[in-house]
């Protein structure tokens, strides 16, 4: 066996004993790792300065590489790296679609670690775990809207009373994924919903922080497609907004392991804790939006119902967005 063979064999072993060790266990180990965590992910440095500190502390020692960049540059990154014959990231956290590009290469661990147990099926897969949600909700100015005429779920804006007084990002699929595979479970409901949603003339904005704004500033009536997180924050500060509680899109940042990483047990320690009830407390903390059905975020942004962009919806983008973009008479 050559030393690349050897080293493959070591990983292998590694990964597969590291549901039977604490994270404790794993600590010491990373430590005569050097303690050092490249840690390739979109996580804003806001929200970085607040999480990693936490596992810092945690375990005395170790220090988390974050290489920050946009999701596609950090894939693109990766998978140039792997080409060239050097893997440098231990961890990935980033959008879903790029976890799953960097797989399609064969550069994720295709094992999951324990604590994954505790999460349901559409926020996991075989080589990779949610670490953190996005969430589309509707929201409206309260200034506009009357109280009985506030939505309650998506269906609501096909309503022909918000015609010219709706808003929306033109990017986001998400909306028809969501309500074809997980609410009416069928294509042709959805496409009649988006037919009906596209008669009362949505205008388009680029950015879910825009489309607040104008909320706010009472220059729409009401949004189809926001960031549910975007909204506590403003109406604290007395902004006449209010939002979607009852049902929203989950869109998925995932954590997966680097194959052949230069830091296995230091990757496995970030990951697991990542994962862990502890750790997705200290995301919730840090302004992030926990996938764990245990933890709570802080600010009340997780509707009753999500329906998660998971895996299959993501293969059936393309399909969707050429629909989508039909529709809406987008280019």
């Amino acid at each position: 066996m050559n030393k690349f063979g050897v080293a493959v064999f070591a990983w292998f072993l590694l990964v597969s004993s590291a549901g039977a060790q604490t994270l404790d266990e794993l600590h010491k180990l990373a430590l005569k790792e050097g303690g050092v965590v490249n840690f390739y992910a979109t996580l804003a440095q806001i929200n970085a300065e607040k999480i990693l500190p936490v596992f810092e502390k945690r375990f005395p020692g170790m220090k988390v590489n974050h290489v920050d960049a946009t999701a596609d540059k950090l894939a693109a990154r990766a998978i140039t790296e792997a080409r060239g014959g050097r893997v440098i990231s231990d961890v990935f956290q980033m959008a879903l679609e790029n976890v799953l590009q960097v797989g399609e290469q064969k550069l994720l661990v295709d094992r999951q670690m324990p604590e994954a147990a505790a999460y349901p099926a559409a926020l996991k897969g075989p080589n990779w775990l949610a670490a953190d949600l996005v969430i589309i909700i509707g929201s409206w100015n309260t200034n506009l809207v009357k109280k009985e005429d506030e939505p309650k779920q998506f269906e609501d804006f096909a309503d022909p009373k918000w015609k010219g007084k709706l808003i929306a990002e033109a990017r986001d699929v998400e909306l028809l994924i969501a309500l074809a595979r997980h609410k009416f479970k069928n294509d042709e409901k959805a496409f009649d919903y988006l037919r009906k949603l596209a008669a009362n003339n949505i205008e388009f904005h680029k950015g879910h922080s825009e489309l607040a704004e104008f909320l706010t500033a009472g220059q729409a009536a009401a949004c189809v497609t926001c960031y549910a997180h975007h909204y506590p924050p403003r109406i604290k500060k007395g902004a006449p907004l209010g939002y979607m509680q009852g049902e929203g899109i989950a869109t998925i940042t995932a954590n997966a392991l680097a194959k052949d990483a230069p830091h296995p047990n230091a990757a496995l320690l970030f990951y697991r804790w990542s994962a862990s009830e502890e750790g997705q407390k200290a995301y919730a903390a840090g302004g992030r939006l926990p996938p764990h059905p245990k933890v709570e975020p802080v600010e009340k942004i997780r509707p009753a119902i999500l329906y998660p962009i998971g895996t299959e919806e993501i293969k059936e983008w393309k399909r969707y967005e050429k629909s989508w973009k039909e529709i809406f008479k987008l280019r």
